[in-house]
This record gives C-alpha cells, sequence and structure tokens, in this order.
C-alpha cells in the first residue's frame, strides 16, 4: 500500500485528503505542524507528500527547503495562498506541483 503524507494544520482538511485517498488504496499519515512534518518526511517512506504554506512552527516553505536538501519525494503544496510569488517560490524550492 502506498503511503501519503499530508502537512497541514487544518483538522477537517487532512480529514477529507484521507477520505478521498484511503478508498483509492492509499495509507495517510498527517503531521499537523512544520517540525512534525519534516520529521516524518525524512523517516518515512512516502510515496507524495501533500504540504501546506502556513502551519505553526516553520512555515511550508522551509519544510521543503528541509525535505528537499535529504528526499526527492514528490510534494504537493496545497495551500489557499494563491499569489504567484507563492507558485514560484514553491516550485523553486523543490515543489512538484
Amino acid at each position: 500500500m502506498e503511503r501519503v503524507l499530508v502537512i497541514d494544520d487544518d483538522v477537517e482538511l487532512c480529514e477529507l485528503v484521507a477520505e478521498y485517498l484511503e478508498p483509492e488504496g492509499f495509507d495517510v499519515d498527517v503531521a499537523d505542524d512544520g517540525l512534525e512534518g519534516v520529521g516524518r518526511a525524512l523517516a518515512g517512506d512516502y510515496a507524495i507528500i501533500v504540504l501546506d504554506v502556513m502551519l505553526p512552527g516553520i512555515n511550508g516553505f522551509e519544510v521543503l527547503r528541509r525535505v528537499r536538501a535529504k528526499s526527492r519525494t514528490p510534494v504537493l503544496m496545497l495551500t489557499a495562498r494563491g499569489a504567484d510569488v507563492d507558485r514560484i517560490v514553491g516550485l523553486e524550492l523543490g515543489a512538484d506541483d
């Protein structure tokens, strides 16, 4: 079973993502702050990481920077921030989409 890591502090959103992915055969793990997310991302074997930008602890851009320093796991940014600069920064830091 493929594993997905969702790093987001919005509990309802995490439940919704799990609700959609689990019936498709994915095992969903959740981290609700940036530091926990980095730890899980680097300790686990995930098919993909779904990452929010606005997180307690360290923000999603810093999470991405730390994960990219040690891992090539695909990262999908999922955020309410829609400014072009946020998209550009995420992609330049190594997000896949």
